[in-house]
């Protein structure tokens, strides 16, 4: 079955790429890639998705704004994120991917100042031409919306790996969403969930080099019979 071994493939490629190379994708691959997201699944099929493509000059001044919003401490997010909130497995489980990258880049963990300016790539979004910027209209709680955008947001990066693209989900950059709305005019009722950097990954970065070990299923999968 060729085709499930495709997914396989696909699957098992797929990443977070935190450097890109310079040329941008073609516009009829991102197209490509948006027409595939488009069928991801959504509850009662709301389709809650509202994607803002970003590139070229538009690209730039968007991070430059961002870029200006942190310096100010104008930190304006829809929804709150903490890693103090994570316990247990769940926060060693980010502590060690936070390790593997800055080992693999060669920064120190008491370099606190070149930490900050590795972590502030984000808002330059790693140097890829293009970023999808997922916002959502707010329903109740959000929960259901947020897991519909989940799932557009796999279905999305997974077509980049199936499309010889590269991308990386950044919740930071939900962290400046009222900016990011400024620059767009995007409606103030469209929250921002988080955004993807996307484009042709540059394989010769020692970002890109590493790989974090998934949980075994068994610590995930609880089968009752």
């Amino acid at each position: 079955m060729p085709e499930s071994k495709l997914f396989h493939d696909v699957v098992r490629n797929r990443h977070s790429v935190r450097n890109f190379l310079p040329a941008p994708a073609p516009d009829a691959v991102i197209r490509a890639v948006l027409e595939d997201a488009q069928l991801a699944p959504s509850n009662c099929n709301t389709q809650p998705w509202q994607i803002h493509i970003v590139s070229g000059a538009k690209r730039d001044e968007l991070s430059k704004a961002i870029l200006a919003a942190d310096d100010a401490g104008r930190i304006t997010p829809d929804f709150s994120f903490d890693l103090r909130d994570f316990h247990g497995v769940y926060s060693q489980r980010a502590k060690d991917q936070g390790a593997a990258y800055y080992q693999a880049i060669g920064v120190a963990r008491e370099a606190t100042e070149d930490r900050r300016t590795a972590a502030r790539l984000n808002l330059d979004f790693f140097g890829a031409p293009h970023v999808a910027l997922l916002f959502m209209p707010a329903f109740g709680d959000n929960v259901r919306a947020a897991g519909d955008m989940g799932m557009y947001g796999q279905t999305f990066l997974l077509s980049l790996t199936a499309h010889g693209l590269g991308g990386i989900p950044q919740t930071m950059l939900g962290f400046y969403a009222e900016t990011i709305r400024e620059v767009l005019g995007i409606d103030p009722s469209m929250k921002m969930l988080f955004g993807i950097s996307f484009g042709y990954p540059d394989t010769a970065s020692a970002a890109n080099a590493y790989r974090i070990e998934k949980a075994p299923v068994e610590e995930s999968v609880i089968f009752h019979r």
